[in-house]
């Protein structure tokens, strides 16, 4: 298989790993996350230990390209239609975060077992303002028995924010986890309007903002 280009962009919430295959966006995960791929090999220890609070860069100055030669050879077209994705991606992941995007329009495959896939197109179902509860989520599903098998699909997202699973909460509204961190879900919600007092596990949304959000 062909190997799939890769870079790292910053955002407000840290540094995120992107990865593309073909035409499409695979991947992408904070650097902190326990399920974040190795990265390009400059990676430091303290990238990997980039906090939430991290400076805005620059859209230009935050990227950084993979060698051409560090996954071995592959095509030309396939390379440059990688390049395209992940500059689509990181464009499209600033202008979110600056609140200038709802939603995302990027071509995204995903890799994982059906039942898991089924899951993660009803994530991105989920709109930009909006959140559902695992029970939720399991019903549209059909997996209504399974909460907990469509929780731990949820878990395993490998596209974080492009497919919102940030939006996923408890069935009182708790934050419940996320694979970047609370602090990070906690701040996406905030974004995207919802007020939550404390990154715990069991905060309830506070307050609910028809407006959009602010994470500063």
């Amino acid at each position: 298989m062909t190997p799939a280009s890769q870079r790292i962009v910053e955002t407000p919430l840290g540094r995120m790993l992107l990865r593309a295959r073909g035409g499409a966006l695979t991947g992408a995960w904070f650097l902190d996350q326990a399920d974040c791929p190795a990265g390009p090999a400059d990676d430091t220890d303290a990238d990997r230990k980039a906090c939430c609070d991290r400076p805005r860069a620059s859209l230009a100055a935050s990227q950084r390209a993979m060698p051409p030669d560090a996954y071995g050879d592959t095509s030309a077209p396939d390379r440059q239609a990688e390049g395209t994705v992940l500059d689509q991606a990181a464009l499209e992941l600033a202008e979110y975060f600056d609140g200038r995007r709802r939603a995302f329009s990027l071509a995204m495959a995903t890799r994982g077992t059906p039942f898991q896939r089924r899951v993660w197109d009803a994530l991105r179902d989920v709109p930009f303002g909006a959140l559902e509860s695992y029970g939720a989520l399991a019903g549209r599903c059909a997996q209504i028995a399974a909460v907990r098998a469509v929780a731990q699909a949820v878990g395993r997202n490998p596209i974080s924010i492009f497919i919102p699973c940030h939006r996923i909460v408890g069935s009182d509204s708790a934050l419940t986890g996320f694979g970047g961190g609370l602090a990070r879900k906690q701040a996406l919600l905030a974004l995207e309007g919802h007020a939550y007092a404390t990154p715990a596990r069991d905060a309830r949304r506070a307050n609910a903002d028809s407006r959009q959000g602010t994470l500063w």
